[in-house]
């Protein structure tokens, strides 16, 4: 394993999470939600007029961040520009979808980081299948079959035809830890991805009941552009939570802390 110090300098062309770990080993995961997307702002005022489609400009994975989605991208670049030089993260890993590589690369670049941006496909965000762009309403009026299923089942189980559960996430993140405790040894990275992905690293990390995931999941909206750390300081063995959802950051410099979540009743009927 070469020095961490000198895959800064390098500028290691390696692709995905793999290679970037094997360059960065794991002792500390700083998990970062993307900061505010056109498509948060169209979900939210969709739901708030009551209607039954999302007006988003593109497809999920194009989506790029809003105006004010850029100024927290900026702001947490300031603020990560403050941690010492020693203590930085030595990878810097981001979902591919463009609101989380806009949010990665924005923050890498004003923090003043010499790190190459790498994407791994396994962080991006849930996929909702023949449900997506719709709302609650869109999702009753249209599938009340699958909006019945939902209900039922609970959100860590339910899978949308063409889509996803939180359980298929969960798997995808089991594979990306597995990579990092099978190095021992290392240092940090940070992974830029999603509010259900950060939830659902809490589940697996933190080895969380259902009941416990869906608790979480019902009093707590991961902010955009906040900041979630797991350490273990010997490389190996369980990781502890030191800090989650914070968003300070964005208020101490007047830029606005953004709550876009998804629905809130998350526990099957």
């Amino acid at each position: 394993m070469k020095d961490a110090s000198a895959n800064r300098e390098s500028g290691d062309d390696g692709e995905g999470l793999t290679g970037a770990v094997q360059e960065a080993g794991a002792v500390e995961l700083l998990l970062v939600r993307h900061g505010e997307s056109e498509g948060n702002v169209a979900a939210t005022e969709a739901r708030e007029a009551g209607a039954e489609v999302i007006d988003v400009p593109a497809r999920d994975a194009d989506v790029d961040l809003s105006g004010t989605g850029r100024d927290q991208a900026k702001a947490l670049g300031t603020a990560l520009a403050r941690i010492p030089a020693g203590l930085r993260p030595d990878a810097v890993v981001s979902s591919p979808y463009a609101r989380a590589r806009q949010t990665a690369e924005i923050a890498a670049e004003t923090a003043g980081w010499p790190l190459r941006v790498r994407t791994d496909e396994r962080l991006r965000d849930r996929e909702l299948g023949i449900l997506d762009r719709l709302t609650r309403l869109g999702v009753q009026n249209r599938y009340p079959e699958e909006s019945e299923r939902r209900e039922w089942l609970g959100k860590l189980y339910y899978r949308p035809p063409g889509g996803e559960s939180w359980a298929d996430v969960a798997l995808r993140l089991r594979s990306v830890l597995a990579e990092l405790n099978s190095l021992g040894m290392g240092h940090r990275v940070m992974l830029v991805c999603h509010d259900a992905v950060i939830m659902l690293f809490r589940y697996v990390l933190e080895g969380l009941s259902e009941a416990e995931l869906l608790d979480l999941a019902e009093r707590e909206v991961i902010l955009n552009a906040s900041l979630t750390r797991f350490v273990r300081p010997t490389g190996m063995g369980p990781w502890t939570l030191e800090s989650f959802n914070v968003a300070d950051h964005l208020a101490e410099q007047g830029v606005a802390v953004t709550e876009h979540g998804g629905e809130t009743d998350a526990r099957p009927r």
